[in-house]
């Protein structure tokens, strides 16, 4: 048990050194090409940040596990959502582009929504499932994405800024060994964290709901306050949405084409909470300090996942 705390240690720190240098990187990279911080954490850094769901994913797709690749997806937005947000705007209130209040947050919502009417074959009445054929649709869904992205690069106007010093060949290497600082990380703190609680005698199905759920989503929760304590909210919040969007669009459907996968209607419930908190995160838009996301918004966010994830361990016990 103390070499698995001690791996638990030295992951938390390749976590926070690797999201140091991802949002370092990011924002060095924005600033040098006069690409907003926005569009590189709805991108680049979403992109690293999910590298763990799409492995995890995929493995589990290719054995089978229905119910692992949509936990994890479902699982991972929730505490994107909830958890990150809520952290990060504890630590520093996060000021929001009217492009995300206006647009980013409402596609959020509508991928999220879409994923339930097509989980449930609400027009096929098949058995619940996502098909190869549904796969597909998401996949054209999150190349749409990507090109609604780099439109509005012909729109952005940026502030003159002083010049970059650093290479480009700086700038990806910090990037580069940022996101293997997040995924050795990762690994290093979920593996090692499921061995300490399966020797203090905590049941699998605990194990599950805690460790694994959150366990994928600590690049983004590691990034995103990280950003907050920088200050960098376009990285925070372009990292949260970015991430459930890619999650969704591009995660599932590669799941999906490397086999179709039953739906569990249980997940009903988790993917009304999901789109439950899109609609809070854009009414607080527009509450408060208009486009911010204010300390006590973000104090509900974390508050609320806090007490359904108390209400699903203690159903499952």
């Amino acid at each position: 048990m103390i070499l698995s705390a001690a791996c638990i240690v030295v992951g938390f720190a390749s976590l926070i050194f690797g999201a140091n240098w991802l949002v370092d990187g990011a924002s060095s990279l924005a600033k040098k090409n006069k690409v907003s911080d926005l569009v590189i954490g709805l991108t680049i850094v979403a992109f690293g940040t999910s590298a763990p769901e799409l492995v995890v994913n995929s493995v589990a797709s290719y054995n089978g596990f229905s119910d692992i690749v949509f936990g994890n997806i479902i699982g991972s937005n929730n505490f994107n959502l909830f958890v990150i947000l809520g952290l990060a705007g504890l630590i520093y209130p996060i000021k929001v582009q009217s492009s995300t209040a206006w647009r980013e947050i409402p596609i959020s919502l509508l991928v999220t929504l879409f994923l339930f009417v097509i989980a449930n074959d609400f027009f096929i009445g098949q058995h619940p499932k996502i098909s190869r054929g549904d796969g597909f649709f998401l996949f054209m869904g999150f190349i749409g994405f990507l090109y609604y992205v780099f439109k509005q690069l012909r729109f952005e106007k940026k502030e003159a800024i002083a010049p970059i010093d650093s290479s480009n060949y700086k700038i990806w290497g910090l990037m580069v060994i940022g996101i293997a600082g997040l995924l050795i990380g990762g690994k290093l703190v979920v593996d090692n964290g499921i061995a300490v609680a399966t020797e203090l005698g905590v049941s699998q199905k605990i194990i599950g709901l805690t460790i694994i759920a959150a366990g994928t989503s600590l690049p983004e929760l590691v990034t995103s306050m990280v950003a907050a304590l920088k200050k960098n909210s376009d990285i925070a919040i372009g990292n949260v949405i970015g991430s459930n969007i890619f999650n969704i669009l591009l995660i599932l459907s590669i799941s999906s084409f490397v086999s179709p996968m039953r739906y569990n209607l249980n997940f009903n419930t988790d993917v009304l909470m999901l789109m439950g908190g899109t609609v809070f995160l854009m009414i607080a838009m527009f509450t408060g300090k208009r486009k911010k996301l204010d300390r006590w918004e973000a104090f509900v966010l974390l508050s609320s996942y806090l007490l359904y994830t108390t209400y699903l361990v203690t159903k499952e016990i």
